[in-house]
């Protein structure tokens, strides 16, 4: 069984920074189809940023595009999020998601098989 846990998240200030790792054991898994989530309070989950192929390409949702940025790690059992100029709107609880069951655009997190348990993102204005 796969199971996939996520780290960086944090308290930060408007215009700042973090980075969101997902780590997948076993390490001999690789993430292919991939994606981040996030759920603020009172909101439904939400896809803001996918890629179907390791981080060759990915997609991003209007909120979020131009500041964030999926990629795969040098460990291949590893993608991150990289955020920058967060907002306090980013405040959220973080998800990281792989190996597609379905491939949709925008994808839904009931797509994927291995879903972490998150990482609290908070921005303070």
């Amino acid at each position: 069984q796969v199971q996939l846990v996520e780290s960086g998240g944090g308290s930060v200030q408007a215009g700042g920074s973090l980075r969101l790792s997902c780590e997948a054991s076993p390490d001999t898994y690789r993430h292919y189809c991939m994606a981040w989530f996030r759920q603020a309070p009172g909101k439904e989950r939400e896809g803001i940023a996918f890629s179907f192929n390791g981080g060759l390409t990915a997609q991003y949702v209007d909120s979020v595009k131009g500041r964030f940025t999926i990629s795969l790690g040098r460990a291949k059992n590893m993608m991150n999020l990289q955020m920058n100029g967060l907002k306090s709107e980013d405040t959220a609880v973080y998800y990281c998601a792989s190996f597609c069951d379905r491939i949709q655009s925008p994808p839904r997190i009931a797509d994927f098989r291995y879903r972490g348990q998150g990482t609290q993102v908070t921005v303070s204005s």
